[in-house]
C-alpha cells in the first residue's frame, strides 16, 4: 500500500463546500495525504449558485464531477437523485480507489455517497454526524452514522448521541466543526469588506447598508414541502412590514424548493419590496463578513445556529428544520407566524449586545481533521459496543 493516503471529500450543495473548505484545505497541506475531491449534484448546478466556481476559484482540483439532480424539486425527485448518485459515485470510487471516502452533514445527497462507499468496503468518515433536528435530515443523519468508520462531530453533544448509537468510543471526535475555522478569521473585522451588489450582481433593488441591514436565508422543510410557498409568504410579509435593507439568499435544492422560489417570485411580482436585493450564492469567507456586519439573521439555516453563535450575529430562526440542535443565546425561534416574526425581529434589531458561543468549536477543525484521516487505522468494518 502507498504511504500516501488517499482522501475522497464528496461536496454535494453549497453549504457543503463552505463547511469543510479548511478540512480540503488541510488535506491538501497534508505531506501524507491526497485529496480526491468529487463534486456532486446541486453544487454544479448555476440555479443554486454553481459552488463549483468558488471551488475553482479556490485553487482546488476537481478529480470528478457527478451530475445527478433529478429536476421537481419533490419527494419522489429526492429520492430517485440519491439513486442516481448512489450510481454514479459508486463508479467514480472505482475509478479513483480512495483510501478514506469523507461525506458531510445531512442532506438527502449525502445518503449516496455513504452506501457506495459502504458497499464498496471503503472507510468511511463523517463529518457533523450525531446532531438533532426532528426532520428528515436526523434519519439521513444517524442512518450515515451506522454506515460511517470515523465520526468526526461538532459538539459534546453530538459526540453523546453517536455513542448512544453504539459507535466505538476510539472512533468518535469532537473536532469542532469546520466552518467554524472561517468564522474564527471573519471574526477579526468587524465590517463589511466588500460590496456585494458589485461582486455577486443578483436581482432587486440595492439598499444602502450603511446604517445596517439584515440577512434572509429560509428553505423548505422536507417534511412540510407541501407547506413551503405558505411558510416563505409569512416571512416576505414580515420583511415588508419591517422595511429594513435586506439581502436574500435563494433556498437550497429541497423538496418544497420550488414553493419556495415561486413564492418569492409571486411576492416580487404583486408586492413592494424597495428594501430587498436577492442573491444566488456567495463565497464562504464573504458570506460570513456580511453575516457578521448585519443586524440579525432572518430563516432556518443552520449557519445561524454554527457560525452566528461563535459570531455572536442575533438570529431569528423560523420553523422547525432547527428543532433541537444546539444554540447559544444569539437565537430567538419563533413559529410561521408573521407577527412572531416581525416582532424578534426588531427585538434583535434593538440589541445593542452580542453574546458568542463556543459551543461548535474553536476554529482548528480542518487541521485535527486531516491529522485523524492520517493517523486513523484503515478499516471498514464495526466494532459492536452495543
Amino acid at each position: 500500500m502507498s504511504s500516501i493516503r488517499k482522501i475522497a471529500v464528496v461536496i454535494t450543495a453549497r453549504p457543503s463546500y463552505s463547511r469543510v473548505k479548511t478540512v480540503l484545505t488541510a488535506i491538501q497541506n497534508h505531506p501524507k495525504l491526497e485529496l480526491q475531491l468529487i463534486v456532486a449534484a446541486s453544487a454544479l448546478l448555476e440555479r443554486y449558485g454553481s459552488a463549483i466556481n468558488y471551488i475553482e476559484k479556490d485553487g482546488f482540483k476537481i478529480a470528478a464531477k457527478v451530475f445527478n439532480v433529478l429536476e421537481g424539486e419533490n419527494l419522489t425527485a429526492a429520492a430517485k437523485t440519491t439513486g442516481i448518485g448512489i450510481l454514479e459515485l459508486s463508479t467514480v470510487f472505482d475509478n479513483l480507489r480512495p483510501d478514506i471516502v469523507v461525506t458531510v452533514a445531512d442532506r438527502f445527497e449525502t445518503m449516496a455517497t455513504a452506501i457506495s462507499a459502504s458497499y464498496m468496503n471503503i472507510p468511511l468518515a463523517h463529518i457533523q454526524g450525531g446532531e438533532v433536528t426532528g426532520n428528515i435530515d436526523e434519519k439521513v443523519r444517524h442512518s450515515i452514522t451506522k454506515l460511517a468508520d470515523y465520526h468526526f462531530v461538532a459538539s459534546e453533544n453530538a459526540k453523546k448521541r453517536v455513542l448512544q448509537l453504539g459507535e466505538n468510543p476510539d472512533m468518535v471526535f469532537n473536532t469542532g466543526c469546520p466552518s467554524i475555522d472561517i468564522a474564527q478569521e471573519v471574526a477579526k473585522n468587524k465590517s463589511l469588506t466588500f460590496n456585494p451588489y458589485q461582486k455577486y450582481g443578483g436581482v432587486g433593488s440595492q439598499p444602502d447598508l450603511k446604517e445596517g441591514y439584515i440577512v434572509v436565508m429560509q428553505h423548505p422543510v422536507t417534511n412540510e414541502y407541501q407547506d413551503s410557498r405558505k411558510h416563505i409568504e409569512a416571512t416576505l410579509r414580515a420583511i415588508q412590514r419591517i422595511n429594513k435593507p435586506t439581502l436574500w439568499f435563494w433556498p437550497n435544492v429541497d423538496a418544497g424548493a420550488d414553493g419556495t422560489s415561486s413564492g418569492i417570485r409571486s411576492f416580487r411580482e404583486t408586492s413592494k419590496l424597495e428594501n430587498v436585493h436577492f442573491f444566488k450564492n456567495m463565497e464562504g469567507d464573504d458570506f460570513l463578513n456580511l453575516l457578521n456586519s448585519s443586524l440579525c439573521l432572518i430563516g432556518n439555516s443552520s449557519v445561524g445556529i454554527r457560525e452566528c453563535a461563535y459570531l455572536g450575529v442575533p438570529v431569528v430562526n423560523i420553523g422547525s428544520r432547527q428543532n433541537k440542535r444546539d444554540r447559544g443565546e444569539n437565537v430567538v425561534d419563533v413559529s410561521y407566524e408573521e407577527d412572531q416574526i416581525v416582532s424578534a425581529i426588531e427585538m434583535n434589531i434593538s440589541k445593542n449586545t452580542r453574546i458568542t458561543s463556543p459551543i461548535y468549536g474553536g476554529g482548528n477543525a480542518g487541521v485535527i481533521i486531516a491529522k485523524l484521516l492520517n493517523d486513523l487505522p484503515l478499516q471498514f468494518h464495526k466494532t459492536i459496543t452495543y
